[in-house]
């Protein structure tokens, strides 16, 4: 196909390019940036159109392949990756407390709870709130990996129960 017959026929569905840049981003100026980027990917690679296919069905494939990548470039460019070892900056929130009396009192009450509840399945617990692995506090205590994890969970549970009977339902709406 010749440059003349390619360009003829690029500018026959110029406007239907067009309409459909504006449908895929929903924004007049970024359907513009992707209508000329279109026109540049298609112009420059016009050596790969094959005589005997759909011309607009290619031209469109194109639009269509570069607005993907766009927006996968932008749905990165949002991601936050923490590359510290605690999650540090993911988990710190911008809410900052003024005073510790409230949070201090809640946490004494929270390890009496803790101290109260049943050897067998405070200690994993605990190892886990200290950060070990469930299959390191199986090794150390030597259980299978299934009963550690049940008994975290008992222990949760358990503790669940005893926060809402000592603060009421409102806590768990919270």
């Amino acid at each position: 196909m010749s440059s003349n017959e390619f360009y003829g026929k690029f500018d026959t569905i110029g406007e239907i390019l067009r309409m459909f840049a504006f449908n895929l981003t929903k924004n007049q100026e970024e359907a513009k940036d992707l209508f000329q980027e279109t026109a540049f990917r298609a112009l420059t690679n016009r050596d790969k159109f094959r005589l005997g296919t759909n011309f607009k069905a290619w031209v469109f494939t194109i639009m269509k392949n570069i607005f993907i990548n766009n927006y996968r470039k932008k749905s990165k460019a949002n991601t936050i990756i923490d590359s510290t070892e605690n999650l540090y900056f993911l988990n710190s929130g911008s809410v900052s407390i003024s005073n510790d009396a409230d949070r201090q009192i809640m946490m004494d009450e929270l390890k009496k709870m803790i101290a109260q509840l049943d050897e067998s399945i405070r200690i994993p617990f605990l190892m886990y709130y200290h950060g070990y692995k469930y299959q390191e506090i199986a090794d150390h205590l030597k259980l299978p990996l299934g009963t550690i994890k049940s008994r975290i969970f008992f222990a949760r549970k358990e503790l669940k129960a005893k926060i809402v009977n000592l603060y009421g339902e409102e806590v768990r709406r919270a």
